[in-house]
């Protein structure tokens, strides 16, 4: 599930750059998220050993799928505030 949930993330976020202002830089967040989805696409193809391709529960330390596919979206969402701090401080972002 949390292949879904990075996928539906990433979707969301290109349909909002389309028509949000630039000045967002929705573009960097966009390609970070499709960044993750190929990733997680890709583990789930080389990992796929029959069954079910979409899982809702997980082995490891996150049992929920959704909650885990939330979870590796937030380092995501930090790096983009983090990125749009650092555009803000050096003055090429201005808020109007």
């Amino acid at each position: 599930m949390w292949l879904i949930t990075s996928f539906i993330a990433a979707v969301a976020v290109t349909a909002v750059w389309i028509f949000a202002p630039k000045k967002y830089q929705l573009g960097f967040l966009g390609l970070m998220l499709w960044g993750l989805s190929s990733m997680i696409l890709v583990d789930h193809i080389m990992g796929y050993d029959g069954g079910a391709f979409v899982e809702m529960e997980t082995n490891g330390l996150i049992p929920n799928g959704v909650v885990l596919g939330i979870t590796m979206l937030l380092p995501l969402f930090m790096i983009w505030e983090i990125s749009l701090i650092r555009l803000k401080l050096k003055g090429k972002i201005t808020t109007r």
